[in-house]
């Protein structure tokens, strides 16, 4: 298997939950390329009181990470977003052009409560398609509004957003609940992407497992547009 785009994972070193190390990332992403990654954008989160990232910092991050890795081989092709958490803050920070949207410019991830979704998300959802940036929703099935049914993310797909699913939630890293619901929006084809969500090289094997469950589950053309032709036209 070969070809894949991860829209998201953590491998940018120092700047939140993900690794820490540039030797760190270099792992991560020698066994994403093994996987069959041949292309990968880093999403430090950018969220209020937790982790205070910005434009210009993440920027700089990721220059210096260019410049200690330099030609490496054997890892995929680089590139730079966020995993923006849908605060008020964040929220205008991503209207006003300063959130790091995927390559291209025109999606940015978007990350939400897990507990309920906030008033208003259709109109913010909105607001953000109309500065340019379609909204790609970060591991749908994680949120306890989508855990026993997918009434609640059907409108916001409807007018545009994007779905991304976190590969790991087939293995059941986050509960049965977060399987379920992940396999029940596989079934209903409600995703338009699948990334890996990898923090560190620790996540490599359960990434892994996670792939090829998702082959057996879905169709081969699904399976493709998931990890490849889909993520290609977003950022592309």
């Amino acid at each position: 298997m070969s070809g894949f785009i991860d829209l998201h994972v953590h491998f940018l070193p120092g700047v939140d939950d993900g690794v820490r190390t540039d030797a760190e990332a270099l792992e991560l992403l020698r066994g994403l390329r093994a996987l069959g990654f041949e292309r990968a954008v880093a999403t430090p989160h950018i969220r209020s009181a937790y982790f205070e990232n910005d434009r210009e910092g993440l920027l700089a991050a990721m220059e210096a990470f260019r410049g200690a890795v330099g030609t490496e081989a054997g890892i995929p092709e680089l590139g730079l977003a966020a995993e923006h958490h849908l605060d008020d803050r964040v929220f205008h920070r991503l209207l006003e052009g300063e959130g790091v949207p995927y390559p291209g410019g025109r999606a940015a991830l978007i990350e939400l409560p897990e507990a309920q979704f906030p008033l208003a998300l259709d109109a913010r959802f909105f607001d953000l398609q109309l500065r340019g940036l379609r909204p790609v929703i970060a591991h749908p099935e994680r949120y306890l509004p989508l855990f026993r049914s997918s009434d609640a993310i059907r409108p916001l797909l409807e007018r545009g957003a994007v779905a991304q699913l976190d590969l790991m939630s087939l293995v059941g890293k986050y509960g049965r609940n977060q399987k379920r619901a992940a396999e029940r929006m596989l079934d209903e084809e409600l995703y338009t992407i699948a990334a890996s969500d990898a923090h560190g090289p620790r996540h490599l094997p359960l990434v892994e497992r996670a792939l090829g469950v998702l082959q057996k589950r879905v169709s081969r053309e699904y399976f493709h547009a998931l990890v490849s032709a889909n993520p290609a036209a977003l950022i592309n």
